[in-house]
């Protein structure tokens, strides 16, 4: 579900391609948002917003997501004004706790013993942003995931099969990781992976850039 209200709408007047004929960056170092980005067959650019992604004292996991993937749109676009520009960040959430990205093999073996046979909630938000349209908005889509019993030896045949120490709670769904789960509650099935399609697609729409449009 939407979860944020866009923020500015873009004027009624017909500046559509302002839009179509400016670049399209995604605003992320990480490769499975730019291959799920490519699904749409949209041309676009990756750029590695320079942002501090340190939590704030308090801050709830939803909020932190929210917070970032809006930071990264707007570190881009103050490099390239021009632009259409998307910013995405995941947060994982264990009962108030946020996951993020394990980084190494002991703090990914320390996720998954927390997560075992627990519900977390994976919050992935997205912004999209673009000055010439006057366009901002953004959404944050909770992916509700039941993780099954998982013992310390599956942890470990998993971890080293995968390596997954670049994904926040430490497992793949779309690889090897759906074996550690029992259940995935969303309305966007690609918002898990890092990205939600559904949404972006209709953030650019509302900003004037239809995937289905030539």
């Amino acid at each position: 579900m939407f979860a944020y209200e866009r923020l500015r709408r873009p004027e009624q007047s017909d500046n559509r391609a302002v839009a179509l004929h400016s670049d399209v960056i995604l605003a992320s170092s990480s490769p499975y948002r730019r291959e799920l980005l490519e699904r749409l067959r949209l041309p676009f650019k990756v750029v590695a917003p320079a942002i501090d992604e340190g939590r704030q004292p308090g801050e709830a996991p939803a909020s932190l997501a929210a917070r970032l993937a809006l930071a990264k749109a707007h570190a881009v676009v103050q490099r390239y004004p021009a632009a259409l520009v998307i910013g995405s960040d995941q947060v994982a959430d264990l009962d108030g706790t946020p996951l993020g990205k394990p980084g190494n093999h002991e703090r990914a073996v320390a996720q998954l013993r927390a997560m075992s046979g627990k519900t977390v909630v994976f919050h992935t938000a997205v912004a999209v942003v673009c000055r010439p349209r006057r366009y901002e908005s953004q959404a944050l889509v909770p992916v509700t995931v039941r993780v099954r019993q998982i013992s310390d030896a599956e942890i470990e045949r998993y971890l080293r099969a995968e390596m997954p120490y670049d994904c926040a709670g430490s497992a793949k769904v779309e690889g090897l990781g759906i074996a550690l789960l029992d259940g995935v509650e969303s309305d966007d099935p690609t918002a898990l992976v890092g990205l939600p399609l559904i949404h972006t697609c209709a953030m650019l729409r509302a900003a004037g850039l239809d995937p289905l449009r030539p």
